[in-house]
């Protein structure tokens, strides 16, 4: 009788690793989305596409990216902590949606408990940049028309409590300088107006801009990385332009909805981690000012709960209130 029942209870664990095995083995065998909480043409998007296109083409079915726009990316970002545990919806997101909203909103869902990590992608240096027929050739002289014309000149963003914004508010605390905010709906439809000068300057992804400053229409003026970004060699850090220590860099990270099983969260992360490994990826989000990381879920895992309380001191600090 003990025989018989040990012989059970083994064939029950056999079973049930083959059960726990069989979301992987079989996964995906339908279309995937991942969901940017930004516009078509910003920067998350674009690195979303091309992982999309990569992960297609690896695992055999269609990664479809939704950008779903709204809330600083909020919306999106619920929209997946809401999803089915099972691997086909996911978020390409930014630290503005997980790390910077938690301390703006009020939001239906824990940035630190709603998700699985999945892997970071990579981290991107905003730039400075400002309509190239303002009278400052670097940082020193943009500074000092702000302190002559206190609150007359303007700062567009992509909204409040964006990546962009908090760069922004580093530079007004650092700089001694008093700007008018404007916020957009994403950095993209900034763009028109601060190339005809109605804005006077932005902060924003390298990405969304370089085709901009490589074409002669904005001027860039600093990264806000604390070294120099790959994509624009020529153009200095800004703590390296007198605002010594300053930094606040945009990172890219892919992640699931909290429950996903994790045999599925490993297959994404050895089949992203794959994609970034390739020369031509690599290249190409260097090429949009993104250097790759692709760390494990655990490390990004820690990498959030480092960053949470962080910027919540900040922004409590700069008084930022959301939209």
């Amino acid at each position: 009788m003990n025989r018989a029942r040990a012989a059970f209870f083994a064939f029950l664990a056999v079973l049930m690793a083959a059960s726990w095995a069989a979301p992987a083995a079989y996964y995906p065998d339908k279309p995937i989305r991942i969901l940017v909480g930004f516009p078509a043409g910003s920067s998350p998007d674009i690195v979303a596409r091309l992982l999309g296109q990569k992960l297609s083409d690896s695992m055999g079915k269609a990664v479809v990216v939704e950008n779903v726009s709204g809330a600083s990316g909020s919306l999106g970002a619920e929209r997946v902590a809401k999803a089915p545990a099972d691997g086909y919806t996911l978020a390409l997101a930014v630290n503005a949606q997980i790390i910077f909203n938690p301390s703006l909103y009020k939001l239906s869902y824990d940035t630190a408990k709603d998700f699985a990590p999945v892997t970071q992608i990579g981290i991107s240096s905003n730039v400075l940049v400002i309509p190239n027929g303002l009278a400052a050739r670097n940082l020193q002289e943009l500074l000092a028309l702000a302190r002559a014309q206190p609150g007359k000149l303007t700062f567009a963003t992509a909204g409040n409590g964006t990546s962009p914004h908090l760069a922004a508010e580093l530079l007004k605390a650092m700089g001694e300088v008093d700007l008018t905010h404007v916020p957009y709906k994403g950095v993209v439809s900034a763009i028109p107006d601060l190339v005809s000068g109605r804005v006077t300057m932005m902060f924003s992804p390298i990405a969304t801009v370089l085709p901009f400053v490589r074409d002669g229409k904005l001027r860039a003026l600093g990264v806000t990385s604390l070294q120099r970004s790959p994509a624009l060699p020529g153009v200095p850090s800004l703590s390296e332009s007198g605002l010594k220590g300053f930094e606040i860099v945009v990172w890219y990270g892919l992640l699931a909805p909290a429950g996903t099983p994790d045999a599925i969260v490993r297959k994404l992360h050895a089949e992203t981690v794959q994609a970034l490994a390739k020369a031509e990826v690599r290249a190409q989000l260097a090429d949009v000012g993104v250097d790759v990381v692709g760390n494990s879920p655990e490390d990004f895992a820690a990498a959030i709960k480092t960053e949470l309380p962080k910027w919540a001191k900040f922004i409590q600090a700069s008084g930022i209130k959301p939209d």
